[in-house]
């Protein structure tokens, strides 16, 4: 095996290993169409109102 091929064939795989990393970090960020009527229930409560994941920690406020 020439130095020529050698060089490619490291390249590539390093190249492929990113490349799927990238893709399973994407998909783990990302929710999937068919569970997004999931997250929505999950994000309000059942009497109507929304869950406000933004406000500061109670424990925390004097």
């Amino acid at each position: 095996m020439n130095r020529n091929r050698r060089i490619f064939i490291v390249v590539f795989i390093v190249f492929t290993a990113i490349v799927a990393l990238l893709a399973i970090d994407m998909g783990r960020r990302t929710t999937a169409p068919w569970n997004k009527r999931r997250e929505v229930e999950r994000a309000f409560k059942r009497d109507g109102t929304t869950a406000d994941t933004l406000l500061s920690d109670t424990l925390l406020t004097p």
